[in-house]
């Protein structure tokens, strides 16, 4: 069996390096923000561009802090793609603003953002630019619309660790970059694990003190904050996983290619990178009309696929019983074609041929 994620191969690479810094914290007996923690929100920050960096619970809860630092809240609106894991808009729904969604290009899976104009209304406060599988959103024109219309941006950057935008890494182009270390990411955590990226030192304050109940200093709460500190024990394994995050993506886009070579293209829809982007590929994404019966055969000749995501947001139980109707087309469509092949550092070249021999198979015999 081919796995979407072989996580025992990870582990068997790194197992030494791992265990010897989670023995470290363990007879330290600092298990909060302890030194690891100031240590990888250090290195993190510097990583990606920043001045500051927080170390929080996880990814959403990175993104729901986002929007309640800058004071959106009751009554704003807050411009998404619907094509994005849920916690995006989960975030929106949380701080009680109201998602607008905006339909996507079919290229890149992100944003499109020739439609966000229109979409904005006097009620609007921010553009969450979401990362999708890897590839940068249209940074410069977002930037452009938020300048032009006093808007804050947020970056969903959970699934595009150290990739650039011309030359910049995602997460240090707006007023705040969000990030995930869940276990599948191409920098994750052995358990849950978020990080806030941002230059503006006042908003680094209040979000360092709203992930710890809303602190400024011990016993003295300034508002009413949440406990979403980074654990000490997954910022020592996130520490050793850091430096290895560049090579990894190295070895993603080594086996993009071969996927790109070796998958017939006449067959299916293959990624469609922008010369101006560096892919992470966190997922490798093809689309087919005929998805379903692909995926059953990939299964059947013992090849794990997965699909991200086969229900849009606006299409959720959740937010169609807050009213939300909207039609976006090629999200609709993308939704009912896409297909993640797996795709991470541990898989041999030899099993990402095999892939696609047996891809271009079921592709002849179903055409």
């Amino acid at each position: 069996m081919i796995e979407f994620y072989d996580f025992k191969r990870e582990y068997n690479e790194l197992k030494n390096e791992i265990h010897k810094k989670i023995n470290n914290v363990l007879r330290s007996g600092n298990f909060i923000e302890g030194n690891e923690v100031k240590n990888f929100e250090s290195q993190f920050s510097n990583y990606i561009g920043t001045k500051y960096g927080i170390g929080v619970n996880s990814g959403s809860d990175a993104l729901y802090m986002a929007i309640k630092a800058l004071d959106i809240g009751e009554g704003d609106e807050v411009i998404t793609p619907s094509q994005t894991f849920i916690s995006t808009v989960d975030a929106i729904s949380r701080n009680m603003a109201i998602p607008t969604f905006v339909d996507v290009d079919p290229d890149t899976f992100c944003i499109d953002t020739s439609l966000i104009e229109s979409k904005i209304t006097e009620k609007t406060r921010a553009i969450i630019a979401v990362h999708l599988y890897g590839h940068p959103a249209e940074m410069d024109s977002i930037v452009k619309i938020a300048k032009k219309n006093n808007l804050f941006i947020i970056e969903d950057c959970a699934q595009a660790h150290g990739a650039r935008y011309k030359g910049m890494r995602v997460g240090s182009m707006g007023d705040i970059g969000c990030f995930s270390f869940y276990p599948v990411k191409n920098l994750g955590a052995y358990g849950d694990g978020g990080f806030i990226n941002l230059n503006d030192e006042y908003l680094s304050e209040k979000i360092r003190m709203m992930h710890n109940y809303g602190q400024s200093k011990k016993n003295h709460h300034d508002f009413v904050g949440i406990n979403s500190r980074l654990d000490e024990l997954q910022a020592a394994i996130l520490n050793v996983k850091l430096e290895y995050l560049d090579y990894w993506n190295k070895l993603r886009n080594n086996l993009a290619n071969i996927y790109n070579v070796r998958i017939d293209g006449s067959l299916y829809k293959i990624p469609i990178v922008k010369e101006y982007v560096d892919h992470a590929y966190h997922m490798y994404v093809i689309r087919s009309c005929k998805r379903d019966e692909i995926k059953r055969y990939l299964l059947k000749n013992n090849i794990q696929s997965m699909i991200h995501y086969p229900i849009p947001v606006h299409k959720q139980k959740a937010y169609i019983n807050l009213g939300i109707h909207d039609k976006l087309p090629q999200t609709e469509e993308i939704c009912n074609e896409i297909l993640s092949l797996p795709m991470n550092p541990w898989i041999k070249n030899y099993e990402v041929e095999k892939i696609c021999e047996i891809l271009n198979n079921c592709g002849e015999n179903n055409e």
